[in-house]
C-alpha cells in the first residue's frame, strides 16, 4: 500500500469515527498539522507509526504479510553518474536530544528519514514533544513539562540513542526513569562511562530490570574524565556542562563528527565551547537556553565511505557529492595505498557554515593487501563504523588482508557473513579476521545481519555478485540509510524493493 493510500485510509477511518483532526492529534499525541500531512500524504510512515495509528483508531490501517521489507538484487552491474551524501544519522539523533536542552522551537533542515530518527521522534513525542515535518526541516518544540510516565518503551528500547537523554533530562526533572537502551546487536556495550561521568554532575542513576531509575543533584564537577573517548559518552557530557553554569574542562573526549556537530549547535544556542575538534573541550555552562534556532546538520561520512565501498566492489566510476572529508581522509589514504584511483574535484563549506565538504570521483581499480593490518582508532583515526567496508574492499584487493576490529566483542564475527557470497573469510578470533582475495562474488538469498554496517555489507557484495540475489529484513539497513534502494538505483543499480 504506497503513502497516498494509506493517508486516504486514515481519513476515512478516522471520519467513520467522528473525530476531528484536532481530536485525532490529541489522541495520537501529535499536532493537528501533523495529521493533517498525513491524510494529504506528505508524512514518511514507519511501520511504529502506522502501529499507533492503528491502535489510536482501533482499526489495522494496512496487513503486512511478511512483517518486514526485503531487497531483490540482479547483480554484477556497472554503476556511473553521480550521488549525494545525506545527513549524517549519528548527528541527527545527537541533535534531537540537545533540542531537549532548548525551551523554544528547534529547527533542523535536511532531516534524515530513516528509522532510527523515527524511533527517537516517537521516544519525544510520546513525552509530549511536538515533531513536525516540513517540506525540507523538522520542527521541534518542547512542551512546558515532559510527560516521561507516557514514554513510548517500545520505541525507546529499540535504540542506543536513549542513553543520551540523561544528560538532557536531569535539566529537567529532580527524578524520572528511562528505559535501557537497544540498538544494533554488536555484544556487550557498557554504560558505565556515561553513568560515571553525568555522576560528576549529580546524576544518580540505579538500575532495575530493563529500567534506569534516575535522581539528580546537581553539582558543578570543574573538571571530567572519561573514562573512555566514546561520541554519545561525550555528547551526555556536553549536555550536562551546556547547563551547568560555569566552566567545564571535559578531558579524553571523542572529537569525531557528531560530536563537532552538535558543538557547533549549542555555540549556536548561546554555549561557549573551546576546543572544539580536540580531546580537551572547555565548556561554559549557562543558567538557561530558550532561543527559537534554525540549524543545518553536516553530512554523514560513514554513507560517504559505504558509497565509496559501492563504486570500488562494483568495479564502478562514479561522483560522490557533500562528503566530509575531515573524517575520511585516513580512510581514503588508506584506500590509495591499495592502489584506489580517486579525484577530489573540489571543496567547500556545508550549510552549517563548519563542515569541510568535497565531491570525490572514483575510478576503477586494482587493489592489493596491505601488510600492515587495517583497524580503528578514535579520531583522527580510520572511524570504527567505517572499518567494516574494508572487508568487502579487502575482497576485491589480490591477497590477504588482516581487519582489527577491536571496539565491539562480536562485531567481527558478522565479516564470515560474506562467506555467503563467496568471500574467503578466516576467522581469527572474536576481533580479527584474514580476507582473502580477489573475490568472484556469487548471488545469495541471505537474511540481514542485526546491526547496520554488516548489513550494508552483504548489501554491497550483492551488488557486485552477478545474478539475482535476495537480502530480507533490511530494516537494519533503513535505521542509518534514507531511501537507498531507489538513490542506487539512479546509478544503475538494480533493487526492487518487496
Amino acid at each position: 500500500m504506497n503513502q497516498e493510500r494509506i493517508a486516504t485510509r486514515i481519513k476515512e477511518i478516522r471520519k467513520q469515527q467522528d473525530l476531528t483532526q484536532k481530536d485525532f492529534a490529541e489522541k495520537l499525541g501529535t499536532s493537528q498539522s501533523a495529521v493533517n500531512r498525513m491524510e494529504s500524504g506528505k508524512q514518511n510512515f514507519s511501520l511504529e507509526m502506522i502501529d499507533r495509528i492503528s491502535e489510536v483508531l482501533g482499526r489495522e490501517i494496512i496487513t503486512i504479510d511478511t512483517g518486514a521489507a526485503s531487497f531483490r538484487i540482479e547483480g554484477g552491474h556497472e554503476l556511473s553518474g553521480e550521488i549525494t551524501v545525506n545527513i549524517s544519522k549519528n548527528s541527527a539523533v545527537g541533535l534531537l536530544c540537545a533540542s531537549l536542552l532548548n525551551k523554544k522551537s528547534t529547527k533542523l533542515l535536511r532531516m534524515p528519514k530513516i528509522e532510527e530518527v523515527y524511533r527517537i521522534i516517537e521516544v519525544l513525542e510520546s513525552i509530549g514533544v511536538s515533531c513536525e515535518w516540513g517540506d525540507n526541516y523538522l520542527l521541534i518544540t518542547p512542551p512546558k513539562r515532559f510527560k516521561l510516565d507516557k514514554i513510548d518503551r517500545k520505541a525507546a528500547m529499540q535504540t542506543r540513542t536513549i542513553i543520551m537523554f540523561l544528560a538532557p533530562l536531569m535539566h529537567a526533572e529532580k527524578t524520572f526513569r528511562l528505559p535501557a537502551p537497544g540498538g544494533c546487536n554488536l555484544g556487550s556495550r557498557s554504560i558505565v562511562p556515561h553513568m560515571e561521568v553525568l555522576e560528576q554532575f549529580g546524576l544518580e542513576t540505579s538500575a532495575k530490570g530493563d529500567t534506569y531509575y534516575c535522581t539528580v543533584k546537581k553539582q558543578q564537577p570543574g573538571e571530567v574524565i572519561l573514562l573512555e573517548a566514546g561520541d554519545t559518552v561525550t555528547e551526555n557530557a556536553l549536555m550536562a556542562a551546556a547547563l551547568t553554569p560555569g566552566k567545564t574542562v571535559i578531558k579524553y573526549a571523542s572529537a569525531n563528527y557528531a560530536i563537532q556537530d552538535v558543538c557547533v549547535f549549542l555555540q549556536k544556542l548561546g554555549v561557549k565551547i573551546e576546543g572544539i575538534g580536540q580531546t580537551t573541550m572547555i565548556v561554559h555552562g549557562v543558567e538557561s537556553i530558550s532561543q527559537d534556532i534554525e540549524y543545518s546538520p553536516s553530512e554523514d561520512p560513514i554513507e560517504a565511505m559505504s558509497f565509496l565501498t559501492i563504486a570500488i566492489v562494483t568495479q564502478s566510476e562514479f561522483t560522490i557529492k557533500r562528503a566530509p572529508i575531515e573524517f575520511l581522509e585516513l580512510e581514503l589514504l588508506t584506500l590509495k595505498n591499495m592502489g584506489l584511483d580517486y579525484e577530489i574535484l573540489k571543496r567547500y563549506k556545508g550549510d552549517n557554515g563548519y563542515v569541510e565538504l568535497v565531491d570525490i570521483t572514483v575510478r576503477k581499480s586494482k587493489l592489493h593487501a596491505l601488510s600492515t593490518k587495517i583497524h580503528s582508532l578514535p579520531y583522527p583515526g580510520i572511524n570504527m563504523d567505517n572499518l567494516p567496508f574494508f572487508a568487502p574492499i579487502a575482497a576485491m584487493a589480490h591477497g590477504k588482508t588482516l581487519i582489527h576490529d577491536w571496539s565491539y566483542e562480536n562485531r567481527a564475527i558478522y565479516f564470515t557473513e560474506l562467506q555467503k557470497l563467496n568471500v574467503h573469510v578466516e576467522l581469527l578470533d572474536p576481533h580479527r579476521v584474514f580476507i582473502h582475495g580477489p573475490t568472484k562474488f556469487e548471488s545469495a538469498d541471505a537474511v540481514s545481519p542485526p546491526a547496520l554496517r554488516p548489513a550494508m555489507n552483504i548489501l554491497i557484495c550483492m551488488l557486485a555478485a552477478p545474478g539475482k540475489s535476495v537480502l530480507r529484513n533490511v530494516y537494519w539497513i533503513n535505521r542509518g540509510y534514507e531511501d537507498l534502494a531507489t538513490r542506487l538505483g539512479r546509478l544503475g543499480a538494480k533493487i526492487e524493493v518487496f
